[in-house]
C-alpha cells in the first residue's frame, strides 16, 4: 500500500503533496513502482497534529482519490476516521477506507461502511493524535492490542460489514512506544490469530525506527522500514503501508524468489 499524504503537516513529507495536481503524480508513480495499493489521507495522524474539518478533508482528497481511482488501475483507500469525508471519497472512487480510529471516532463510520460494501481496515489505537502518547501502558502489550484490536474487528462486522472486506491493523507508532512497536512486530502471527482476519501493517518512517537504529535522518528510516517490510512479509502480514514503494516492492519479489528456491 502506497502512501499519498495530502496534507501540510504529515511527519515524513508533510506539504510536499499538498496541491492535488501534485499528489496525483506521486500517486501515479506509486502504482507504476509496484503499490498494490493506494492510501490518500487529507488529514495527519501523527502525534500532536492538529484535527481538520470535515469540509477541509473533503476538499484535499476528493480531487487526488477521483483521478487515481480513475488512472492508477489499483484500488484506492481514504486513510480517515470521519464517516462524511469516506462516505464522498468512496462516491469518488474509493474502494477501501483505512480508519485509524477502528471505528471509534466516529460512531457512523462502521454503518456507512457496511451499506457501501467498501473494504475496511480497522486499526488499534487509543486516544486521539494529541493523547495517545500519554495512553501507552500495557501490562502485556501484545495480548492487550490483539483483544482490543478483535474488538474492533467484531463491532465492524455487528454493524454489517462483510467479513472477507476486513483488515486488521496493530496500530504500530499509535498509543505504544518503541519497545512496545517491537513486541507487536515479533508477535504478529499471535496478533493475526486474535483478530481473526488479515493484517495491514504500517511501519513506515515512523520515529519508533530512528530510536532503535539511533538516526534520524529519513533515508536511515527508510532502511528501517524495509527491514520491518520484509519482516512483516515473513510473518504473514497481508499488506504493508510505505512511503518507499519501489524498494518494498524489490524485496518483496526477492522474497518471492527465495521461497520459490526452497521450495
Amino acid at each position: 500500500m502506497g502512501v499519498v499524504n495530502v496534507t501540510p503537516d504529515s511527519f515524513s513529507d508533510g506539504g510536499r503533496y499538498l496541491d492535488p495536481d501534485v499528489a496525483i503524480e506521486h500517486g501515479l508513480a506509486l502504482a507504476a513502482a509496484g503499490a498494490a495499493l493506494l492510501d490518500v489521507g487529507g488529514e495527519s495522524t501523527r502525534p500532536d497534529a492538529e484535527p481538520v474539518d470535515v469540509s477541509e478533508e473533503q476538499g484535499r482528497i476528493v480531487p487526488v482519490v477521483r483521478a487515481l481511482a480513475a488512472e492508477a488501475n489499483v484500488p484506492v483507500s481514504v486513510d480517515t476516521t470521519k464517516a462524511e469525508v469516506a462516505a464522498v471519497a468512496l462516491d469518488a472512487g474509493a474502494e477501501m477506507v483505512n480508519d485509524v480510529s477502528g471505528g471509534t471516532a466516529d460512531s457512523r463510520m462502521r454503518s456507512m461502511v457496511a451499506e457501501s460494501g467498501a473494504a475496511y481496515v480497522a486499526m488499534h489505537s487509543r486516544g486521539t493524535p494529541r493523547t495517545m502518547k500519554q495512553l501507552a501502558h500495557y501490562g502485556d502489550p501484545v495480548f492487550e492490542v490483539g483483544a482490543e484490536l478483535r474488538a474492533r474487528i467484531v463491532a465492524a462486522v455487528d454493524a454489517g460489514i462483510d467479513p472477507a472486506r476486513l483488515l486488521g491493523d496493530p496500530g504500530i507508532g499509535f498509543a505504544k512506544t518503541a519497545e512496545q512497536n517491537v513486541a507487536l512486530l515479533r508477535a504478529l502471527p499471535d496478533l493475526a490469530s486474535q483478530a481473526g482476519v488479515p493484517l495491514l501493517v504500517g511501519t513506515s518512517r515512523k520515529s519508533f525506527l530512528a530510536r532503535l537504529i539511533d538516526d534520524e535522518d529519513l533515508d536511515a528510516r527508510d532502511d528501517a522500514t524495509l527491514a520491518t517490510t520484509v519482516w512483516c512479509f515473513e510473518q504473514g502480514a497481508a499488506v504493508v503501508r510505505v512511503h518507499d514503494v519501489a524498494a518494498s516492492r524489490r524485496a518483496v519479489e526477492l522474497l518471492e524468489v527465495i521461497e520459490q528456491a526452497v521450495a
